[in-house]
């Protein structure tokens, strides 16, 4: 059920009302009135003015609207002290001005995207007439973007609303129409990729010659290279693959490891079983630089890394940083950067050398979304007289390298005389598969896209006994299909699903290829083969038929992936759920006519709302799940039972064991297998060893 404009206001006072911060599931609970709930009973939480009263509204619908509130900063969710572990709600300042004043942030929490829309004058209309030809194929939206001579502009422009074009078509517009000097012009994007395909389109565009379309990284690396002997004062290079091997290699060496024992420590069995040596070696060293990187851009040093852990969790964060301390020494004694220390250097230099700064009237950006501390401190650095960004919110996936989606989201804050423009015309996918999109990203508040394409619905979830039957599953779907293999892509979360079906498909004789955002250089759909991908890989491309796999709370948000270190990270302004959400987003809108969703274990993730579950068909019915349904309260009494038996056995108090909070997400996630029980908090190795199987036989009997 949608929620009404206000609310969130009940939310906000519940907070305010409340004698203690509660965890997000409590707070649910009192605004749905749950008189059975054993913390609200023990606290006669019933008490509260506001209990009950968003009963009307699913879990889904609440969690949605509360993730909203901490996005836009009215409430906080942390650590309680003492117990980080434990993450408790809070109402803010900001949170406690609006309970005095609704009207104050209304227009970003009414969720209906207006403030997002820009009126189509009628001297915009006179100007699209007199362009005549020049502009004849866009739509107003469209044109207003090209042609809006507004000093600072918003572009928001959703999934397939043709944002490239319209960047280059603005460009185009400024040199030939409006004079400007193709010099003064400056295109910053975020892949080598998106920067050729500028460069291509405006090739036949002779006044756009000139034009300085860079990513941030080749625009620093231009600029070092003019005046690297001003900025080192010695001999640089950029560190190369091979060079980072080694660094890695002599890092192990000096904590008399081998890679053996490194991957041993660091990553779960699971993640041990799933992988070859080869890609566990590569992805830990990745990760090593992943997190050098991310405290270069936020500007922090790498002793300043916390996170809530378990001893063993404790054993490998301490291995890596300590390995991402002797590769940050080895680099700076050897004279190498990386792409972002590149980028940092450039800013640092300018910073102290205004006369050096590049002089441009109009900067343009692309994938404004993605953009992370030191880019947008670079751009402020340059000051344009003219600022364009293009960018969609709902697409802001990688929070886990630095970006902050709350820079485009607070862009008319920062800007407060910026024209926004919302793209809204989606020219990718079918009715169907649009309103669907739509319905996933709803709490974000923006503008609903409008499809242009009609077209039959095509939306299906299977709900498979196992991960071997979805894995049967797809390949039977993609057997049966009449579409060009390369217009198939099958999705998934993590990088251990696709290893699992792409050895199938080999058996099969299936012709495939993995696109895996941990390659250095990413597969490109080619013809003949179907493309197996995680959503993080796939950005920027589309498919007549896109399967996602593993729809699972466990996946989304996803628990355990490949990455461990990068999962404890707590980063203040990194809210998981909610990228996990918008991820959610990407891999759903590349389907352009067919999209099938499938699941095994487990429900569906939690963010499918009951508006979406209205938009999709079940394809076969299910057979029986290998574990039967359970009330949650007994099996929480079960497992407590258990513990207090195991407890007496080994004669050791109950909490050695595990905690209560992790007994009561085991009840509440059913884990139906040890790669489950990994993304469990509280639960490691050594204990899944220890317990496990009897865990699981409890959960499964």
């Amino acid at each position: 059920m949608r929620m009404g404009p206000t609310d969130y206001l009940s939310i906000l006072k519940t907070a305010e009302e409340l004698p203690f911060p509660v965890g997000k599931k409590l707070l649910i609970a009192i605004l749905q009135g749950n008189t059975g709930n054993e913390s609200v009973k023990r606290n006669n939480l019933s008490r509260i003015k506001q209990f009950g009263s968003l009963h009307l509204y699913s879990d889904a619908d609440l969690s949605q609207e509360i993730d909203a509130l901490q996005r836009n900063g009215l409430i906080d969710l942390s650590g309680m002290r003492g117990k980080e572990y434990i993450k408790v709600i809070t109402l803010t300042e900001k949170g406690r001005a609006e309970l005095a004043d609704p009207s104050l942030h209304r227009r970003r929490l009414a969720g209906n995207g207006k403030s997002f829309m820009t009126e189509i004058t009628e001297s915009d209309k006179s100007i699209f007439a007199a362009l005549g030809a020049v502009l004849e194929k866009y739509n107003d939206l469209q044109k207003k973007a090209i042609i809006s001579d507004s000093k600072s502009i918003l572009c928001l422009a959703g999934a397939g609303t043709g944002k490239t074009t319209v960047l280059t078509k603005r460009i185009e517009f400024m040199t030939a129409y409006r004079s400007v000097p193709p010099r003064k012009i400056l295109a910053i994007t975020f892949t080598r990729k998106a920067k050729q395909e500028m460069l291509t389109r405006l090739r036949g565009v002779p006044q756009a010659q000139g034009v300085s379309i860079e990513t941030f990284n080749s625009f620093s690396e231009r600029f070092l290279r003019a005046y690297g002997d001003l900025v080192y004062g010695k001999k640089v290079a950029v560190i190369t693959f091979p060079e980072r091997i080694r660094l890695l290699q002599r890092g192990l060496e000096s904590q008399n490891l081998t890679m053996d024992r490194a991957i041993d420590i660091y990553f779960s069995d699971s993640q041990i079983r799933s992988k070859t040596k080869e890609q566990l070696s590569f992805t830990l060293m990745n990760d090593c630089y992943a997190i050098l990187e991310l405290f270069k851009v936020d500007g922090r040093k790498i002793d300043e890394f916390s996170c809530d852990c378990s001893p063993q969790q404790r054993k490998g964060v301490d291995m890596i940083l300590s390995l991402c301390r002797f590769i940050d020494d080895g680099m700076k004694r050897r004279g190498l950067r990386d792409f972002t220390d590149q980028l940092i250097d450039c800013y640092h230099f300018l910073e102290s050398h205004a006369a050096y700064i590049p002089k441009y009237s109009h900067i343009l950006i692309d994938e404004y979304q993605d953009v992370n501390a030191m880019q947008i401190a670079l751009i402020r650095l340059l000051a344009p007289e003219n600022l364009f960004v293009v960018g969609d919110p709902r697409q802001s996936i990688f929070g886990w390298r630095g970006s902050k989606v709350g820079y485009i989201l607070n862009f008319l804050e920062d800007h407060p005389d910026a024209t926004a423009i919302a793209l809204i015309r989606n020219y990718r996918a079918t009715e169907p598969l649009v309103r669907l999109a739509n319905a996933s990203i709803r709490k974000m508040g923006l503008p609903d896209l409008e499809p242009h394409h009609t077209g039959e619905k095509d939306i299906k979830v299977f709900d498979a006994r196992d991960e071997g039957d979805e894995y049967t599953y797809v390949m039977k779907r993609i057997k049966e299909s009449t579409l060009p293999p390369e217009e198939i892509f099958v999705l998934a979360r993590t990088n251990r699903q696709l290893n699992e079906l792409s050895a199938l498909m080999k058996k099969e004789s299936i012709p495939h290829s993995v696109r895996s955002d941990e390659q250095r250089r990413p597969v490109e759909p080619k013809e003949g083969e179907v493309i197996l991908a995680t959503i993080h890989a796939i950005k920027g491309l589309e498919a007549e038929l896109v399967i996602v796999m593993g729809c699972t709370p466990g996946n989304f948000p996803c628990k355990s992936s490949d990455h461990p270190i990068l999962d404890l990270l707590k980063r203040e302004e990194y809210d998981k759920e909610e990228e996990e959400r918008r991820l959610f987003y990407v891999a759903i809108s590349r389907a352009k006519r067919s999209l099938i969703l499938t699941y095994s274990g487990k429900s569906m993730t939690w963010f499918i709302t009951d508006e979406m579950k209205r938009l999709i068909d079940i394809d076969i019915p299910a057979a029986p799940k290998t574990a039967p349904s359970k009330r949650k309260g007994d099996l929480q009494i079960e497992l407590r039972t258990w513990r207090s038996r195991k407890a007496r056995e080994l004669g050791i108090p109950a909490y050695m064991i595990m905690h209560d909070s992790t007994l009561q997400e085991i009840a509440d996630s059913m884990p139906l297998s040890a790669y489950d029980l990994e993304g469990i908090p509280g639960i490691g190795k050594e204990k899944i060893r220890r317990y496990g199987g009897e865990i699981l036989d409890i959960v499964n009997r």
